[in-house]
């Protein structure tokens, strides 16, 4: 199968991003990585690159920092979105040093791994790649909104993939979520987390008008998601017999990611596939009414602890 190239130059496509702040979660390797690298070349005022592992963190903030324009910041900021604890510290390090927000990337996750449970009790997968990004969302949408009543227009990316549309049964099956004994492969545990991403995202662009939100899909890409030991069959069947035929190099995978956090023709609410390509978002990823229960499941949840 040929790797697609798109038509999308980061050096001459990517408009000056001058006194924007941008964070960027799962910054540490992947597209969120080269995310980093290839904006901070585009004179932001300050880049957060948050990640788990604080070592690699800084090793990736380095590499960023050295490829920068003159007078951009680039700080690396611990986040483990598998607690709440530490979400609420690296929002408070964040608050403490940013005075605005321009960009939030929702772009950290994991794909089957082992069955297990986040700290606060919720399934690993959708632990991590929505409930804990929708708790890092709740604690800055009080930044995104000061920045908006500037007169800018701050962004809201979630990071979801087509992996949305593989959810069987096609919904979230809520009675899962915080339970590794319900009778659901790694794969669909996945599936239904970036079904998650999809609608959670749609939800907020609706209830926030002056924040542009959308979800996104990276295309096929070579990252670590794919290369983690496998937890069951359907995660090993994916790594050997379709990842290696089908994915590309991050240099292409990225650039949907810089396209949506800096073309002006972006349209909040919207689902973008590679690159910049909206209105293609089929079911499950448009039922609104399962979007509204996602939302207020997860509005109970962040309730509940204090949040």
């Amino acid at each position: 199968m040929a790797i697609k190239v798109y038509d999308f130059n980061p050096v001459t496509d990517i408009p000056s991003q001058e006194g924007k702040v941008i964070l960027i979660t799962g910054a540490n390797t992947g597209i969120g990585k080269q995310t980093a690298l290839e904006l901070a070349k585009h004179g932001p005022a300050h880049i957060f690159m948050a990640s788990r592992n604080v070592e690699k963190g800084d090793a990736a903030a380095a590499e960023a920092r050295s490829q920068a324009t003159t007078g951009t910041q680039v700080s690396n900021l611990e986040l483990d979105l598998s607690s709440f604890e530490s979400i609420r510290k690296a929002v408070k390090s964040f608050l403490a040093v940013s005075e605005r927000l321009d960009i939030l990337y929702l772009n950290a996750g994991v794909l089957g791994v082992p069955a297990a449970l986040t700290k606060e009790g919720y399934e690993i997968q959708m632990g991590t790649n929505h409930v804990g990004h929708a708790v890092l969302l709740k604690l800055l949408t009080p930044i995104l909104l000061k920045t908006a009543a500037t007169g800018a227009k701050p962004r809201v990316l979630s990071v979801a993939s087509l992996g949305y549309k593989y959810c069987n049964p096609p919904q979230i099956a809520f009675d899962s979520l915080k339970t590794v004994d319900a009778p659901i492969e790694g794969v669909q545990r996945y599936t239904q987390s970036k079904l998650a991403n999809v609608l959670y995202a749609r939800q907020f662009a609706a209830r926030h008008p002056d924040i542009t939100t959308v979800s996104l899909n990276p295309g096929e890409v070579d990252t670590l998601l794919f290369k983690r030991e496998a937890a069951d069959d359907g995660v090993k069947h994916l790594q050997t017999a379709i990842a290696p035929a089908a994915v590309g190099p991050i240099e292409e995978g990225v650039k949907n990611h810089l396209w949506v956090g800096t073309n002006e023709k972006v349209q909040s609410g919207e689902f973008y596939n590679p690159v910049g390509e909206a209105g293609q978002l089929e079911s499950p990823g448009t039922d609104d009414e399962m979007a509204k229960k996602l939302w207020e499941w997860t509005a109970q949840e962040l309730e509940q602890h204090g949040i």
